[in-house]
C-alpha cells in the first residue's frame, strides 16, 4: 500500500574523519574565508550564534538563507536554512585521541510529500559527503577539489 506521508521523516546523517586538529577543522565550517575553498563560493558573514547570513552559490546561481542557532567552540554549529522548506544542520565535531576530527552533520525537519522529503534527503546526503571530502582534502592536503562546482556541469547529464 503506498501512501504519500512518511511515518517518519528522514534524517540525514554524513560523517568524516579529517585527520587535523579539532580547532582547525571548526574554524572552517564557521570562517567563509576557509569555507569558500571547498563549498559555497560567496558568503555574507562568519557563523556566528544568532547571525543570519547569505550563501551563495555562484555557478548555480543559487542562495540560502542560513540563520544560525547554536555555535558551541570547537565543537557543535547548529543551523536552518532554506527558508521555503526550512530544515536543521547540525554539525558536531570530535576530537580523537591522536589528535584528529570527526565530523559528523545531521540534517532533519524535511517536509512535503514522502518523496519530497526523501528526495531531498537524498541530495542532501550526496552533497554533504561531497562537501565533507572536499574539506578532509584542503585541510589534509591544501588541494582544493572542486566536487561541489562540478557536481552538476552545465550541459552535463542530471
Amino acid at each position: 500500500m503506498r501512501t504519500d506521508h512518511l511515518t517518519e521523516a528522514p534524517v540525514v546523517n554524513a560523517r568524516m574523519l579529517i585527520r587535523r586538529p579539532v580547532g582547525e577543522v571548526f574554524q572552517a565550517f564557521v570562517d567563509p574565508e576557509i569555507t569558500t575553498r571547498f563549498w559555497f563560493t560567496k558568503s555574507s558573514g562568519r557563523l556566528e550564534p544568532g547571525a543570519e547570513v547569505t550563501w551563495t552559490w555562484e555557478m548555480y546561481c543559487v542562495s540560502t538563507l542560513v540563520t544560525v542557532h547554536e555555535v558551541v567552540e570547537n565543537e557543535r554549529i547548529v543551523v536552518e536554512w532554506d527558508s521555503d522548506a526550512p530544515t536543521r544542520i547540525d554539525w558536531r565535531f570530535q576530537p580523537t585521541e591522536d589528535g584528529h576530527t570527526i565530523v559528523r552533520i545531521t540534517e532533519s525537519g524535511y517536509h512535503g510529500t514522502a518523496d519530497e522529503a526523501v528526495g531531498r534527503a537524498i541530495d542532501s546526503m550526496g552533497g554533504f559527503t561531497m562537501v565533507l571530502a572536499a574539506a578532509k582534502a584542503l585541510l589534509e592536503h591544501d588541494i582544493v577539489l572542486t566536487v561541489v562546482a562540478d557536481a552538476h556541469p552545465a550541459g552535463g547529464p542530471e
